[in-house]
This record gives structure tokens, sequence and C-alpha cells, in this order.
């Protein structure tokens, strides 16, 4: 399980970090630590059709706690560990060679087949009005509509993809190795969204090319926006970033 690698990587880099605050909420779940350079607020999407009824082991909260059920069978746990990693990733990130631009950015005109793991409206709408031949998957059958695909068809279409621009909530509902297994063949493989907050170096060697993720620039701004379950308010306080994992 590729998030049983991430946590290891990331408890060694949680050292010297504390837990500030912590919310398991919508829309997203949301970890802020601190340590000697400040503080740093990382989240993940909370996946309420994911939630049964998990009672959460964690009696202690800490950092740690967190990151060490990042790979948890509990959703509650999982999403914890994963918006803690996000955390730690965001205290220790390196932002220099970032460019500051949208993820469609990254799409060459020739770019063939595209899957989008996530139905992203706004994303999807601006990819065919450029002319992409799209394939959108989703889990969640509240957000189909008629030229949305069951992802369980991705484990049979995406060998013949040839980019993925994947909503980093896959992170969460534990789909990630499935997806770069089948999509060994794509040139691209993009995760996007707030959740995709990682530090690159985590994810070497994956298959994954690049991160299109948000960096919290206002905490104040982003944490309240957060507290009131509000997306707009989240990301008012952030600014738009894509990384290159090498």
């Amino acid at each position: 399980m590729l998030l049983s690698g991430i946590k290891k990587k990331a408890l060694k880099l949680a050292e010297g970090l504390e837990l500030v605050d912590f919310g398991f909420a919508l829309p997203y779940t949301w970890v802020l630590a601190e340590g000697p350079e400040g503080k740093a607020l990382g989240v993940a999407m909370t996946l309420p059709e994911e939630v049964q009824r998990y009672r959460n082991s964690i009696s202690d909260p800490s950092l740690k706690a967190f990151i060490e059920r990042a790979d948890s069978l509990n959703v509650i746990e999982r999403t914890l560990g994963l918006a803690a990693i996000n955390a730690v990733s965001q205290y220790h990130i390196d932002l220099s060679n970032a460019e500051w631009v949208d993820v469609l950015e990254l799409l060459p005109e020739n770019a063939g087949k595209v899957a989008l793991i996530g139905n992203m409206p706004p994303l999807v709408r601006e990819l065919r009005n450029r002319g992409y031949e799209i394939y959108v998957f989703e889990r969640n059958a509240k957000l189909w509509d008629r030229d949305t695909y069951s992802d369980a068809l991705e484990y049979h279409l995406l060998p013949g993809m040839d980019a993925v621009i994947a909503s980093a909530s896959c992170l969460v509902n534990g789909t990630i190795d499935m997806l770069l297994d089948r999509a060994r063949k794509a040139e691209l493989f993009v995760l996007t969204g707030p959740t995709g907050q990682l530090l690159p170096e985590f994810l070497k060697g994956t298959g994954v090319t690049h991160l299109a993720a948000m960096k919290v620039v206002d905490i104040e701004k982003a944490l309240l926006g957060l507290k009131l379950g509000s997306f707009r308010g989240f990301e008012e306080g952030n600014r738009k970033y894509v990384v290159r994992v090498v």
C-alpha cells in the first residue's frame, strides 16, 4: 500500500513538530502543525459516502498518532492521517521550483486519451472545450452525469490512457495503488486538489509525475473557511501550484 511507505517517511519528518489543532469535518479534514519555522496546515478531502459506523481508535491525538494510522482500513483514521502527513509536507516543502499555474497547463495539445479520476465539472468542461478526448470516472453516484463512467471501469480502461488527472482523494479512498498500476502507459499522471499537498519526494518512483495542489498562504483565513465548512472560504486563503515529481 502506497500510504504505508509514505507514512514511514512522514514520521521521520514529523520530529520536532507539534499538533496544534485538528478537525474531521466537511468539506475537508484538517490538521494544523507547528515547528520552529512556524505553522503549517494540511488537509484531506472528507468522503462522507465512505464513512460507515467506524469508531476512531485514537484516544490521545498527536501528529504521530494520526500519521501512524494513514494506512488504516478505518476511513476516518486514514483521512486524519493523510491530513497530518500533508501538514508535515507543507511545513517542509520547497516551492522554489514550483509553477504557479493551473493543472490544465500540464497537458500538451496532442495528449490523446485523458482520464479524469473524479468528476470535477469545471475541469471537465474546460477539457472538452479544448477538444480533448476525455473519460471521466466517479465513485460517488451522486456526482454522476450521463457522460460519467463508474469507477468500476477504471481497471479496464486506464491501460489505454495517455494522461491521467486524478483527484488526490484517491489517496483517501484507497484506490491510488490500482490507478498507478493500471495507468502505467500514461506519460502524465497528476494528483490534483488540496489533498495532494504531499512532498514530491514521497512519490518518487511511483508513477506520479506531478502534484497540482494548494499552498495555504493565509492560515487564519483558510482555517476559518474550514471551520465554517466552506470550499470557497478555504480556497481564498490558498494559492494553486504545480510541482514535478522527480
